[in-house]
């Protein structure tokens, strides 16, 4: 299905028109469940349209969203863009610091905060901005100087549901055209600071028009919205949904996903790689704590194996061997998802052939796409059929798109951004003469026009022989293994690649407790020299499938996790490998020693 959208009004105006008794649920604080229909969802947006015109806000006035995802977090994303405002969401992980940087950098007059954790960054230095008002999600009892967001909310018991429209309010957000500035996203800076992306309402919509079109979504499904809504792919998906008539299911605290998932049993799934990762690195964890556990997933997965073909296709396998398996193994897996997902969607980052690869001979086929905050997001994607595991789809109709020749894949259409807020030069930068946008990303395409991305342009390294070697690839092979958290191949202008490793603790506390090592704490455990043993069989084995020259020499297993609130993942969880290299900079300096002796 493919829509007409102008703006992202049209958005707002299509969900709440559809009459649906549920177009959004959020858990109460007592766990359950409650629906919003599309009416109350005028309503509530009515209303803080309304509390915004009150406290002076007007069309092009900056609002700042610094929450996790939460029903009042699309409340105020409508109500912004309705008044030809702009919103400037912000990452709940930042700190004070960075929180007041964008602010200050976008000029917002508002701020809606969820929680008081997140006022308080706020307040810390709002000195620094230009912040007029604060208003909370939370009941803002325990926060007097913030403005209660509830105390704008209209009593739907008061009205008896009873919702008139406001030709008004309708008018002005009509009014609003496709070149007006919707949003202004902060990317989240793999490389260097934080640039605020500038997308308009015709970018967004433009790229809704298409990028869902092959799925046949309707009223009978149902999305959790844990990713968030700060990044540009939650945000882009939830759009589209609404657009479908699903139903949203905000789920807060990530923590509680799992949960989430049993109690309202999703049929659509969106997850960043990492999230995928960690499914199947648990999946194994527990089948290796049991010998017939693990012999019963490696006999199913060598089945599922050999029914790949039939799997990219859309259709169950017949073979008996096959149907055991699922019921044995991939039904237990597919439950912890809920049981009813029809539509597993990976995007944000590379998935990684290993890890689509590992799902697919499990019975679940990851429909997997690319895309930039910049490109509003979606370039490419694999929809039901065609499918093809490795790429990440063909482009949609209305992007434009080549090969520059180092590789680089270029853009060109209605959905590529207008630029980044204050900073000509870096928007000047990333266009050529002819107006086509720099990407960044290595690609190619093969004979049946499926797009695969091979590397960040940046990314790659050159050792000081002119090899070029493509970090990503290797990383997500080490990833394969249920034992690696994360890893860091490193090795620019030096002789060769070597790698940095954060296990995954879990498994490896396991494995370590089985095997009788004992540890004190992590940084013993490390560097027990089992465990160095252990990595290095895990890096000679992905060795055995690299060119010479990309071959990891040297292997360091450190004692930290990587996470976003340490700096070593973004917010959509990608590497920092700046962050992991200057962390590490001893340790890889003394990989290059030339009397060194192979290192943990």
């Amino acid at each position: 299905m493919t829509f007409d959208l102008k703006t992202l009004n049209d958005v707002f105006f299509r969900a709440c028109s559809a009459g649906d008794e549920r177009v959004m649920q959020w858990r109460d604080a007592a766990g359950k469940w409650q629906p919003i229909t599309g009416r109350e969802l005028y309503q509530r947006v009515l209303a803080f349209a309304a509390a915004l015109s009150a406290w002076g806000i007007v069309k092009g006035d900056r609002v700042a969203l610094l929450a996790e995802n939460r029903w009042e977090w699309a409340v105020t994303d409508f109500a912004v863009m309705a008044l030809g405002a702009v919103d400037v969401p912000l990452y709940p992980s930042l700190t004070a610091q960075q929180v007041a940087t964008i602010l200050a950098d976008s000029g917002a007059r508002i701020v809606v905060v969820s929680t008081a954790q997140q006022y308080e960054k706020v307040a810390a230095l709002r000195h620094l901005t230009q912040i007029e008002r604060i208003v909370i999600m939370d009941h803002a009892s325990a926060v007097t100087q913030a403005v209660w967001f509830g105390d704008s909310m209209p009593d739907p018991k008061a009205t008896g549901g009873n919702f008139e429209r406001d030709s008004n309010f309708d008018r002005r957000a009509y009014d609003v055209q496709p070149e007006d500035l919707a949003t202004i996203m902060y990317t989240s800076g793999t490389t260097g600071e934080a640039k605020g992306v500038m997308l308009t309402h015709g970018n967004i919509a433009s790229n809704l028009n298409f990028s869902t079109a092959a799925f046949q979504w309707g009223r009978q499904d149902l999305c959790i919205s844990y990713l968030p809504l700060s990044h540009i792919t939650a945000r882009h998906v939830d759009y589209a949904l609404l657009c479908h008539g699903a139903t949203i299911a905000y789920c807060s605290p990530f923590d509680l996903l799992k949960q989430a998932m049993g109690e309202v049993r999703p049929t659509i799934f969106v997850g960043v790689p990492r999230v995928y990762e960690k499914v199947r690195q648990e999946v194994m964890r527990r089948a290796h704590d049991s010998r017939v556990a693990s012999t019963i997933l490696n006999w199913s997965l060598r089945r599922g194996g050999k029914n790949r073909a039939a799997l990219l296709a859309g259709k169950a396998p017949r073979k008996a061997s096959w149907k055991l398996a699922n019921r044995l193994v991939f039904r237990k897996i597919q439950q912890g998802f809920g049981g009813r997902v029809g539509t597993f969607v990976s995007g944000g980052a590379p998935l990684g052939l290993e890890t689509a690869g590992w799902f697919l001979d499990a019975g679940i086929r990851i429909q997997e796409g690319y895309g930039l905050t910049e490109t509003s997001p979606v370039v490419a994607l694999n929809t039901h059929l065609p499918c093809r595991m490795g790429s990440v789809g063909k482009l949609l109709p209305n992007v434009q798109a080549k090969l520059a020749a180092d590789g680089e894949l270029l853009l060109r259409g209605p959905s590529v951004f207008q630029g980044y807020w204050k900073k000509p030069e870096a928007t000047a930068e990333c266009f050529d003469a002819d107006g086509w946008f720099l990407t960044g990303d290595v690609a190619r395409f093969d004979d049946d026009g499926f797009l695969y991305i091979t590397d960040r342009k940046k990314d790659l390294l050159k050792t000081s022989g002119g090899k070029l070697i493509a970090p990503q690839p290797i990383e997500n092979q080490l990833k394969a293994d249920a034992l690696v958290g994360n890893a860091a191949v490193v090795g620019d202008k030096k002789k060769f690649a070597s790698v940095i490793i954060s296990p995954n603790f879990p498994v490896l506390e396991s494995w370590a407790k089985e095997m009788g090592i004992a540890a004190e704490n992590r940084q013993q455990l490390v560097a027990h020299p089992e465990v160095v043993a252990l990595y290095h069989q895990i890096v000679a084995r992905v060795n055995a499938s690299l060119a010479s020259f990309e071959t990891l020499k040297r292997v360091y297993v450190v004692a930290e996790e990587w996470t976003i609130d340490s700096g070593e993942m973004t917010p959509s969880m990608k590497l920092k490998r700046s962050v992991v290299v200057q962390r590490y900079a001893e340790e890889i300096d003394h990989f290059y020693h030339e009397d060194v002796s192979l290192p943990r």
